[in-house]
């Protein structure tokens, strides 16, 4: 009896642990529960995103991390993460809480890739090491790119808004407007705004 007690109280202490470290992770009330996990680098990561105020940062370390980061916490507590991993590639989806003054923060291993999907709001992509995919329906996306020179191409468009990157001369705005650029390196950029604003830097 004394044993099956100690084995039920050992498992409860690891069960944070655990979670933390397998393949799922499900996790509510981001405010009051943020998200650490291992994760390696170039991972191909799928993220779908809510509404709001969200910036992906790079880290330098295998680690992902997802955080609450905007004003009055206790009312996003319907605020939920799900997160899944296999060998080489991820899934990560923000849910829940209310429509306005939500920020998060996410950070990822420099070398990885990014498949990102965003309904509306603001969106801000540090300069990571790997092929993007990143589309935002309304609002304002902005990407830091780096040294073009590390791009075998670069595609950029917006259906109605405007559409700027500096590093490669590239100004527009109004309707349909987009611009392809080839390089000599290996990576692939696709950066798409339905309606808003897109900036390449």
């Amino acid at each position: 009896m004394r044993l099956i007690s100690t084995l039920l109280a050992l498992a409860l202490l690891l069960a944070p642990y655990a979670l933390a470290n397998g393949t799922k992770i499900d996790v509510t009330d981001l405010p009051n529960h943020p998200v650490m996990t291992e994760l390696p680098q170039n991972t191909h990561l799928r993220i779908y995103l809510r509404s709001g105020d969200i910036e992906i940062r790079a880290r330098e370390d295998n680690k992902l991390a997802v955080r609450y980061d905007g004003p009055a916490a206790d009312r996003f507590k319907d605020l939920s993460v799900h997160f899944e991993r296999s060998s080489d590639s991820g899934t990560l989806e923000l849910r829940g809480g209310p429509d306005r003054n939500m920020r998060v923060v996410i950070e990822l291993p420099r070398v990885s890739s990014l498949f990102v999907r965003m309904s509306a709001g603001n969106l801000e992509v540090g300069r990571f090491s790997g092929d993007q995919d990143i589309s935002l329906r309304a609002g304002e996306l902005n990407i830091a790119m780096g040294d073009p020179k590390e791009y075998a191409r670069i595609h950029a468009s917006v259906l109605t808004g405007g559409l700027e990157a500096p590093p490669l001369g590239e100004d527009h705005g109004g309707l349909f407007r987009s611009f392809t650029k080839d390089g000599p390196g290996q990576f692939r950029l696709t950066a798409h705004v339905t309606a808003g604003d897109l900036t390449l830097h």
